[in-house]
């Protein structure tokens, strides 16, 4: 490392500064500049743990306020079960839902269309392939049959 590369690091960590001056680069630092940095440091994060301390105090009282209303009676242990047996119920109906959801009119409408829209896309690419089949007859002079053995078109391929 030359002294130009270990200067440059210095300043790029901030431990000295840098200033042109005419064609000549200055390089200084003053002995106190660090303890600054480190005081300010010191009091931004005394400052932080001040705040957080605050939010903890704040949130500690709301955890309080929050579990006044929430002593264990036994109306309230009632309730729990009843919501824990509510919550089983529905998960079971959702279960129970999901085995019938094949048979969804909104679903099955949905297939439905969809296997319109298979069967029109597969009758197109199949006029398409008669299309090229008819033009590469009439093109080259093949017969159809020796197109489809050469394509390997089965005999029996038609619109669906």
């Amino acid at each position: 490392m030359t002294v130009k590369d270990i200067v440059q690091s210095l300043v790029d960590d901030g431990m000295c500064h840098c200033e042109k001056i005419g064609t000549s680069n200055y390089f200084w630092a003053f002995p106190s500049e660090s303890a600054i940095k480190r005081q300010n440091r010191l009091k931004a994060l005394e400052k932080d743990v001040e705040q957080m301390e605050a939010k903890k105090r704040e949130l500690t009282d709301n955890i309080e306020k929050a579990q006044l209303g929430r002593e264990q009676t036994d109306e309230r242990t009632s309730l729990n079960e009843e919501l824990a047996e509510i919550e089983t119920q529905w998960n079971a109906q959702q279960t129970e839902l999901q085995a019938f959801k094949e048979c969804d009119p909104v679903l099955m409408k949905q297939k439905r269309d969809e296997a319109v829209v298979a069967r029109d896309a597969a009758n197109r690419w199949t006029d398409n392939i008669f299309i090229m089949q008819s033009w590469a007859c009439e093109k080259f002079g093949m017969d159809s049959a020796a197109f489809a053995k050469h394509f390997d078109i089965p005999e029996d391929m038609d619109n669906i």
